[in-house]
């Protein structure tokens, strides 16, 4: 009688991959006048995923803030002023990793977040796929990644008091970053 074996691929595939742009998102949200979550994209944004043969990896992202898209022109202007983001002075948001565990399809992304002006570390957890072998020969992979973040902790500060308690805007920032890599 054989018995079956279980193999958890712990290694990431080497090579060089660069988000295909069209099929990857950076979105975040925040919760809103303490009962609803505000929800918004970054499209301009472009990640690199570097795995060494010695199976050492580098997760770097930049992302251009006045690419900040929401629903309301007047809300996308205020996020972009200095009260949130300040575009002006600091147009761009910057990911560097300094960690990355693989067990399967789990992966925790562990690294450096930098915005407006400050950096601190933040973890972000989620799956991988991949790689395959998609349309046009194209070797691909895919991460679906989520963390959270004090916003106020990188100078985010502005808010309002609600009238019976409670913030206009909540501290805690939740990123999902859905990442589809090609081979470069």
């Amino acid at each position: 009688m054989s018995t079956a074996q279980t193999t958890t691929e712990t290694t990431l595939p080497v090579g060089l991959w660069k988000t295909d742009p069209i099929h990857s998102s950076l979105e975040f949200s925040v919760k809103h006048m303490v009962v609803g979550t505000f929800r918004s994209r970054l499209p301009d944004f472009e990640a690199t995923l570097t795995v060494n043969d010695d199976g050492s990896a580098l997760l770097e992202g930049v992302g251009r803030v006045a690419s900040v898209v929401t629903p309301d022109p007047n809300l996308t202007a205020h996020l972009q002023s200095p009260d949130f983001f300040d575009a002006e002075r600091y147009p761009e948001v910057r990911f560097r990793s300094t960690e990355i565990a693989r067990r399967g399809d789990a992966i925790t992304v562990t690294g450096d977040l930098t915005l407006k002006g400050h950096t601190g570390r933040i973890e972000l957890n989620g799956s991988i796929f991949g790689p395959v072998v998609g349309l046009g020969d194209a070797e691909r992979i895919g991460t679906d990644l989520t963390g959270t973040f004090d916003r106020t902790q990188y100078g985010l500060n502005w808010n309002a008091p609600l009238p019976k308690g409670g913030f206009a805007v909540g501290d805690e920032v939740t990123i999902s970053a859905h990442l589809e890599f090609v081979r470069a």
